[in-house]
C-alpha cells in the first residue's frame, strides 16, 4: 500500500510539471501517449487505494493563468471532458441516444458573448474557473462576425485555432529554423492572449464555435444539432460533426480516422455530445467532468520494428539532434522509418540502442514517435565527432537535459544556419537564398564566405542547370545579392551572427560608436560594457569573434562588396536625450515593446534591457508589479512609469 501511495505522489508531480510546461509555458516536455498512460496509471492507482490528493490532476480543472492580460470568472465552471479511447465504451455510453461526433480541436478554448447583436466581450477557459480577457483580439479573428442578428444575450463557446496551413506559412516566414514555432497549438496560445490585436489579425486565427451556452427566446426543440444549424444562421462556423447512434457509431469514427491527415484544422480526438439537451442536462456533472459529453483519444495504432541506427542532425547553433532510423512499418495509412528522439536523455530513458526490438505510432495520427523499447539494449555509439564536419563533440547537461554538440565553429551545418541568418529579412535580405539554396551552394562550393553570396556570376552555369532552377531564377537571385549590397551598418553587424548581438544590439553599439565600424571591431571589452544592453557576455562574445584574424579577413573581403548607407541623424528636437529607459512587461499603446523602444530612441533616449544605476525611468504597465526588474529599480530609487505616465512625461518634455 505505501509502495502504491508513494507512486501515486510521485506520478501526480510528473503529471502536474507536464501540464504546467503545456499550458502555461507552451511547451512540451513529453508525448500525448506517455501523458495519457501516466494519467490512466494515476486514475487506477486512485480508485485501487481509495487515496487522492487534494493537487492530482484528476481532480483540478486547469491550472492558473499567467499573464497579464484581464481576468475575469466564468458564469458557469468549463470542465474538461472524460475521455476514452475504447469505441465500444463510447457506443456504450450514448446508448439509445442520438449524439453528435465532432474533432476535438487542438487550439485555445474561447468564450464568447453577444449583447444586442455586438460581439461585447470574449474570455480563455483559463482554469476552467476564471479565464483571460481577450475581447480586442476575438474581434480580429478570420471568421467571427461582429455583428449578428439576433439581438438578445448570446454566449458560446468554441475553440480558437491556427490552421496547419497557416502555421507552415508563418513557420516559413522565419529565416532561423531554430526559431520556429513548434506547433499550431503552441502559436495559436501565443496569438489569442497577445495585448496587440494586430499580432493576432496576422496570424489568421480561425473560431469554431462547439457549444451553445445561452440563447434566451430561442427554440431549439430540444436539439444540440439545431443549435449548430441555428449558430450557422448567424454567421459562425461551427465544428465539423456527424449524427451518430449505437449503430453508426463506428463508421463514423472511422470515417473521421481517414480525414485526419487531410484535415487542415488540428484536433487530437473527437467529441461526443447528447443531441437531447434535456437528456444531457439532466445528467448533471462530476466535480471535474460534465456528463452530457465525452472526448474520444485515437487508440493509437502500434506497431512494432527494428531500430536500424540513430542518425545525429547537426543544426546552427552547433546542437546535433538524434532520429531514429528504423525498419519501415505502416502506421495510419502511410510508411514510417524515422521518429526524433529530441536528445541523449530521452535516449537513455528509453535504453535505445541499434538493434533494439521497438514499438511506434503516430501521435495524433499524424508525428511518429517511440512508444516503447522492448529489448533495451542500452544506449551506445554517441559519436565523437560530427557526422558533417568530423570536429569534436560534447555532451552538455543543461538543466537536467543531456544534449550532443558540436564545438566546431566551422561545421558545414553551421555555415549553412550563419548564411540563411546573414541573408534573412533582418540582416542582408538577400531574396531567394533560403537554406535549402544555401545548402545546395555551400555542396556544391559556391559559397565559402560571406563575400561569396555576390559573386554568384562565377557560378552562372552550373546554377542554371541545378534542379529547381533555370535562367529566371538565376537572374532573381543575382539581382536580389546586388540590392542586398546597398545595406546599413546594423544590419551588417547583425548579419554576423555574432553570438548574442541581434539586431537591436547591433543598433546600440552603432549609435554609440558614431557608426564607425573600425571603431567597434577595435573596442575593448571596457568599451563595449559602456554601451547600454552589452554586458560581459555579450562584450566577450564581441572581442573573441574579432580577435580571430580568420573572421577579420572574412569581413575585409565582404565590406568590399558592401556599399553602407550613411545613416541619417533623424530630425526633430531630442527631448528624451540623456535619458535611459527600461521596457518590461506587456504594452499596450504601441505594436510591441520595440515600436515603443524606436519612439524613445527617436526622441533622443536609449532604451536598453537591464535596471541599473544609469537608468533613468522602468517603464512598466503593472507598477506595483514584484518582478525582479521592479525590485531593482525600487532599491536604486528608479521611477516606474505606465505607459500613460511616459507619454505624458514625453508630451510635456516635447512642450
Amino acid at each position: 500500500m505505501e509502495e502504491k501511495i508513494r507512486r501515486i505522489k510521485e506520478l501526480i508531480r510528473i503529471i502536474n510539471e507536464a501540464g504546467k510546461a503545456y499550458y502555461q509555458e507552451d511547451r512540451e516536455i513529453m508525448s500525448n501517449y506517455e501523458y495519457d498512460a501516466l494519467y490512466d496509471e494515476l486514475t487506477a492507482l486512485e480508485k485501487e487505494t481509495g487515496v487522492v490528493f487534494a493537487g492530482s490532476p484528476t481532480q483540478n480543472v486547469g491550472y492558473e493563468v499567467l499573464s497579464e492580460l484581464p481576468k475575469e470568472a466564468h458564469e458557469s465552471p468549463m470542465l474538461s471532458l472524460n475521455k476514452t479511447k475504447n469505441v465500444d465504451e463510447l457506443r456504450e455510453w450514448l446508448g439509445d441516444q442520438k449524439g453528435l461526433l465532432s474533432w476535438k480541436m487542438d487550439g485555445l478554448t474561447v468564450v464568447l458573448t453577444y449583447e444586442n447583436g455586438v460581439l461585447s466581450k470574449a474570455v480563455t477557459r483559463g482554469n476552467g474557473e476564471i479565464g483571460e480577457v481577450i475581447t480586442n483580439n476575438a474581434r480580429v479573428f478570420a471568421n467571427v462576425p461582429l455583428n449578428i442578428a439576433y439581438t438578445g444575450q448570446l454566449v458560446l463557446r468554441g475553440e480558437a485555432v491556427i490552421k496547419y496551413s497557416d502555421f507552415e506559412r508563418i513557420n516559413e516566414e522565419i529565416a532561423d529554423v531554430d526559431a520556429r514555432y513548434k506547433n499550431p497549438r503552441n502559436l495559436c496560445s501565443g496569438s489569442v492572449r497577445q495585448l496587440n490585436n494586430e499580432i493576432t489579425a496576422r496570424r489568421n486565427v480561425h473560431f469554431f464555435a462547439f457549444f451553445l451556452v445561452k440563447a434566451d427566446g430561442v427554440d431549439f426543440s430540444n436539439s444540440r444539432e439545431k443549435q449548430f444549424l441555428w449558430l450557422r444562421e448567424q454567421g459562425f462556423e461551427t465544428v465539423e460533426w456527424k449524427d451518430v447512434t449505437a449503430a453508426t457509431l463506428s463508421e463514423a469514427v472511422h470515417e473521421f480516422a481517414e480525414a485526419v491527415e487531410k484535415n487542415d484544422v488540428p484536433s487530437d480526438g473527437l467529441v461526443l455530445l447528447y443531441d437531447d439537451i434535456a437528456y444531457g442536462e439532466s445528467l448533471g456533472r462530476t466535480a471535474k467532468f460534465p456528463r452530457d459529453s465525452i472526448a474520444f483519444k485515437w487508440a493509437d495504432e502500434i506497431q512494432e520494428t527494428t531500430l536500424s541506427y540513430i542518425e545525429w542532425s547537426p543544426s546552427r547553433t552547433g546542437l546535433i539532434n538524434p532520429v531514429a532510423v528504423f525498419e519501415p512499418v505502416e502506421l495510419e495509412g502511410t510508411t514510417v522509418s524515422r521518429a526524433s528522439v529530441h536528445n541523449i536523455s530521452i535516449m537513455e530513458s528509453l535504453e535505445l540502442g541499434a538493434g533494439d526490438r521497438i514499438t511506434v505510432y503516430k501521435a495524433n495520427m499524424i508525428i511518429p514517435q517511440i512508444a516503447d523499447n522492448l529489448t533495451r539494449s542500452g544506449v551506445k555509439d554517441i559519436p565523437e565527432t560530427c557526422p558533417v564536419c568530423g570536429g569534436a563533440t560534447e555532451i552538455r547537461n543543461v538543466s537536467g537535459v543531456k544534449t550532443l554538440y558540436c564545438t566546431n565553429p566551422d561545421c558545414q551545418a553551421k555555415k549553412i544556419k550563419s548564411f540563411a541568418l546573414f541573408a534573412s529579412r533582418d540582416a542582408l535580405n538577400i531574396d531567394g537564398l533560403s537554406e535549402a539554396t544555401l545548402e545546395k551552394f555551400i555542396g556544391a562550393g559556391f559559397i565559402h564566405e560571406y563575400s561569396d553570396m555576390f559573386h554568384l556570376d562565377r557560378h552562372r552555369d552550373e546554377i542554371v542547370e541545378m534542379e529547381g532552377f533555370g535562367e529566371k531564377s538565376y537572374e532573381n537571385l543575382t539581382a536580389a545579392a546586388k540590392k542586398a549590397s546597398v545595406t546599413t551598418l546594423p544590419r551588417l553587424v547583425y548579419g554576423l551572427g555574432i553570438a548574442g548581438i541581434g539586431l537591436a544590439n547591433a543598433k546600440m553599439l552603432c549609435r554609440h560608436f558614431r557608426y564607425d565600424f573600425d571603431a567597434m571591431r577595435h573596442a575593448s571589452r571596457e568599451e563595449l560594457t559602456e554601451v547600454d544592453g552589452i554586458g560581459d557576455v555579450l562584450a566577450e562574445a564581441w572581442t573573441e569573434f574579432f580577435a580571430s584574424e580568420k573572421n577579420n579577413g572574412i569581413v575585409d573581403r565582404l565590406l568590399k562588396e558592401l556599399t553602407i548607407e550613411k545613416e541619417e541623424e533623424e530630425g526633430g528636437d531630442k527631448p528624451l536625450e540623456g535619458m535611459t529607459f527600461v521596457i518590461t512587461g506587456s504594452v499596450e499603446h504601441f505594436a510591441n515593446r520595440k515600436e515603443l523602444q524606436a519612439l524613445i530612441e527617436a526622441k533622443g533616449g536609449k532604451a536598453t534591457g537591464s535596471v541599473t544605476s544609469k537608468t533613468t525611468y522602468l517603464i512598466n504597465n503593472d507598477t506595483e508589479s514584484s518582478s525582479s526588474k521592479n525590485k531593482k529599480a525600487k532599491e536604486l530609487g528608479i521611477p516606474i512609469l505606465s505607459e500613460e505616465d511616459f507619454l505624458e512625461l514625453l508630451e510635456k518634455a516635447e512642450k
